[in-house]
């Protein structure tokens, strides 16, 4: 998995390691947090749907878009810190009240930040 801006792309990868790829230097923790939420009407939706059951579409992609911005938010603390790769990358994720029965979803993306090179 990639993540790039305009600037020069970061390899963020789950695995500890990169085949084919050397660590040159471990720059350390970094991070990337999302948060969204769902407009009323789309919230007034959801909970009618929920009372039915099935899929829910329109969380789904809301949850979808915050796990991007918190993968871009990720490479841009890397890049940032003066690294080309991320590795180990997890997210966590969780909900929360805003208030005014507004919930608001929120991921974080982590790993560790390293400088990598071509065998």
């Amino acid at each position: 998995m990639s993540a790039s801006t305009e600037a020069s792309p970061v390899l963020i990868l789950t695995i500890n390691d990169c085949p084919g790829m050397r660590v040159v230097r471990v720059i350390g923790p970094v991070y990337g947090t999302g948060v969204r939420s769902r407009n009323i009407v789309g919230n007034f939706l959801g909970g009618v749907r929920a009372i039915f059951g099935g899929k829910q579409a329109g969380y789904l992609k809301m949850i979808a878009q915050t796990r991007d911005d918190a993968l871009e938010q990720l490479a841009e603390h890397a890049r940032s810190l003066g690294a080309n790769a991320v590795l180990g990358m997890r997210f966590d994720s969780g909900e929360f009240d805003a208030g005014q029965g507004q919930a608001m979803n929120e991921v974080t993306a982590y790993g560790t930040a390293v400088v990598v090179e071509v065998l």
